[in-house]
């Protein structure tokens, strides 16, 4: 990729939601920006790191300095849920045009990578989740490039070698669903042992959706920002008191500290 690339790349508009710099993208213009930065980027230098942030990523960024440089190290970051859409429209200079939620985002970038022929590695969640969302995948998307894929749950030397590995297959966009904070522990960790690599895409619980295990909320929720509610609904021993704590942080945050 040329440097005027990087330049462009480094200059879409971006506003504070919550005290966090999002960018001004939507899901389609998102898309053509992975491709592109996936096909264009010169490799031999650490890849391009895209993250997402939600309600909760806003709680704990405030709340725990060593994430907020995690994330705020990403070369973009873009609005992974409603609630940022809605607290850009109220608070901001520019509203966000609307959620760049990583469960539709792969798909949109899945249909351009398979005419385009960019290739996809998928690097996460547990070894049946993982095998499930790259066979759904496969079936949904034929033509696609997937390089590899493995389970999320590797450490010491095993890890080491994967690592290597996935930088020798050099897939375009490594799909990295690990969850926060360790998706983004690992881009410091790990990035600039992938310079093989076009671009890295944190994606949290994506594999779970395309495996089929969790299901979306209906669309009605996520325009009325309550995709979280059907969440809890869903899992409410584990999600709960997380909600319970993190959406007032959130609510508070967007209020106060978005422009």
């Amino acid at each position: 990729m040329s440097q005027s690339f990087d330049t462009a790349f480094a200059a879409i508009p971006t506003v504070t939601v919550g005290d966090v710099p999002i960018a001004v993208l939507d899901r389609a213009t998102t898309a053509d920006w992975m491709i592109r930065a996936a096909r264009e980027r010169r490799r031999g230098r650490r890849p391009l790191y895209l993250t997402s942030a939600n309600g909760e990523v806003l709680a704990r960024v405030a709340a725990e300095p060593d994430l907020a440089a995690l994330v705020r190290a990403a070369d973009q970051i873009v609005a992974d849920g409603q609630p940022l859409v809605v607290a850009s429209r109220l608070r901001c200079h520019t509203p966000l045009p609307e959620r760049v939620a990583t469960t539709d985002l792969f798909h949109d970038v899945a249909r351009r990578a398979e005419e385009t022929g960019v290739s996809f590695y998928l690097f996460g969640a547990t070894s049946e989740e993982n095998a499930r969302a790259v066979a759904n995948v496969r079936r949904a998307y034929p033509r696609l490039r997937i390089a590899g894929h493995c389970h999320g749950f590797l450490a010491g030397a095993a890890l080491q070698a994967k690592i290597a590995e996935i930088d020798a297959l050099a897939p375009d966009i490594l799909w990295l669903a690990m969850g926060v904070p360790h998706e983004q522990r690992f881009v410091a960790t790990h990035a600039d042992r992938l310079t093989r690599v076009g671009m890295i895409k944190t994606s949290g619980g994506l594999f779970n959706f395309l495996s089929g295990t969790n299901r979306r909320a209906p669309a009605w929720m996520q325009r009325a920002s309550l995709e979280w509610a059907y969440r809890i609904w869903l899992e409410p021993r584990r999600l709960f008191w997380r909600y319970a704590v993190t959406n007032p942080k959130a609510i508070y945050l967007m209020a106060r500290r978005s422009a």
